[in-house]
């Protein structure tokens, strides 16, 4: 199976190339990705544990899925595509921000993405896929704020970034909680 490519872009989101994703994060080059947050009707946030076999920051908490977009595929798209291959669910997604944010990684990997922040609402349990996703569970965003800052080596360290901009986005938009 070809290894999945990544499209590289500029500072304006402006794709300038695809190049396979492990070696896009050897070099810590800029590419575009998505992070999703899915909420229920009682305002929680599904977090995602990541899988054990993961090639970095296994077990480690996180959003309710991210990943890359695929050449011609559009945010919302590619969305959608990972939420139902990572957690087994359909929602309609609205896209609320994008950013650029620098990771680096203890096995020499970085992130550095282009970021387009997405929300669903979903109100059932997923259907998890076991080779990407060790656990769930909702959290209040406060209670997630709190753990994050008495438990950090518990979550992943895009999650630290994405989640302080997605919960200001909450704070200044409540009629979304």
């Amino acid at each position: 199976m070809e290894e999945e490519k990544v499209i590289l872009v500029n500072e304006a989101d402006e794709p300038i190339g695809l190049m396979p994703k492990m070696e896009a994060h050897e070099k810590a080059l800029l590419h575009r990705a998505f992070s999703v947050f899915v909420m229920n009707n009682k305002g929680e946030t599904m977090l995602q544990q990541r899988a054990k076999d993961k090639y970095h920051s296994p077990l480690l908490w996180t959003n309710t899925c991210c990943s890359h977009q695929r050449d011609g595929e559009s945010n919302i798209e590619a969305g959608k595509r990972r939420l139902m291959e990572e957690m087994g669910f359909q929602t309609e997604l609205t896209e609320l921000f994008s950013f650029v944010y620098k990771a680096p990684f203890d096995n020499g990997l970085t992130e550095h993405e282009f970021d387009h922040v997405m929300m669903g609402f979903y109100n059932d349990s997923p259907n998890i896929n076991l080779e990407e996703v060790a656990d769930w569970k909702w959290m209040r965003p406060s209670d997630i704020k709190k753990d994050m800052a008495a438990h950090p080596e518990q979550y992943t360290a895009w999650f630290k970034i994405i989640f302080e901009r997605f919960y200001e986005h909450l704070i200044k938009n409540p009629q979304v909680k």
